[in-house]
């Protein structure tokens, strides 16, 4: 259960939860809070989850203290962290983000106040919380970092990589981060015997693989993602999309896609394949 200052992070760890594999809620009434505890525990697709409840529901928060109470007599394991933030840093954030706080309105239009008015309402969840994170000094880069260690450990890949094969004359590939022209490989099309497989079938992944063109191309090409992929993690990326391109995307780019795959995973990076265009035979 997240709960705790309007612009201290909530969005940012409730995102951060939510890409280690959190099934994650936002802005529920506290009234359903334990509702939603119990659908979660009858679901069989969900292992955890996480909830942000806080002041944006005015009123409705009167009952927060009151929904905790009730999970935690009827036995119902849970965590309440609560983000933190000094008002000056708070301040500058709203400052930054041009977005008014909830409580403003209600506060006489003033900053400062809704700032007060808040703290003094999440007063009882701070001082229960079993976990309180300040974010004043720390970037939402930071805080994201944070958060995945201190919820998914050092086992967790915050990056998913897909790489895509497809063939060029059936149109580019939209949306890719990078793509590689493998057209200038051996082509298995021209072999009569391998023309109605595919890359994933033995005899053209060796065919592909087993020239020195590809070889030299494949060990420049992994040492480049080696070098590449950790930079990516760190800027905070969530997903890279790497295509491979050769003619129809039946053979070279197919092939050459696996083999990337099979390096990747063997670094412990989290990535899958699609061949966009596989199915179709030339």
């Amino acid at each position: 259960v997240i709960t705790g200052l309007s612009g201290a992070g909530k969005t940012i760890m409730h995102n951060a939860l939510e890409d280690i594999g959190y099934y994650c809620v936002d802005n529920i009434p506290p009234q359903l809070l334990p509702v939603f505890y119990e659908l979660c525990d009858q679901a069989d697709n969900v292992e955890k989850a996480a909830v942000v409840i806080d002041c944006r529901g005015f009123e409705l928060f009167s009952n927060f203290n009151q929904s905790l109470e009730k999970l935690r007599s009827s036995g119902n394991l849970f965590k309440l962290v609560y983000v933190d933030c000094k008002t000056d840093v708070l301040i500058n954030r709203f400052k930054e983000t041009r977005r008014s706080h909830p409580m403003y309105d209600k506060c006489g239009y003033s900053i400062n106040g809704a700032i007060d008015e808040e703290k003094a309402l999440l007063t009882p969840a701070r001082e229960q919380a079993d976990l309180v994170i300040d974010t004043s000094n720390i970037t939402p880069k930071q805080l994201r970092e944070r958060i995945i260690q201190m919820f998914a450990g050092d086992t967790f890949c915050p990056m998913k990589i897909e790489i895509v094969s497809f063939g060029f004359k059936r149109g580019p590939l939209i949306g890719a981060d990078m793509v590689f022209d493998v057209r200038c490989f051996p082509n298995p099309y021209y072999i009569p015997e391998l023309r109605p497989l595919t890359g994933v079938d033995p005899p053209v992944r060796d065919y592909v693989l087993a020239s020195d063109l590809t070889k030299g191309f494949l060990s420049k090409l992994c040492d480049m993602m080696a070098y590449l992929i950790p930079l990516y993690i760190a800027e905070g990326r969530s997903q890279l999309i790497i295509g491979r391109g050769c003619t129809g995307g039946n053979h070279r780019s197919v092939a050459i896609s696996e083999a990337l795959r099979q390096f990747l995973r063997s670094k412990g990076y989290d990535s899958v394949v699609t061949h966009r265009d596989k199915e179709i035979k030339t």
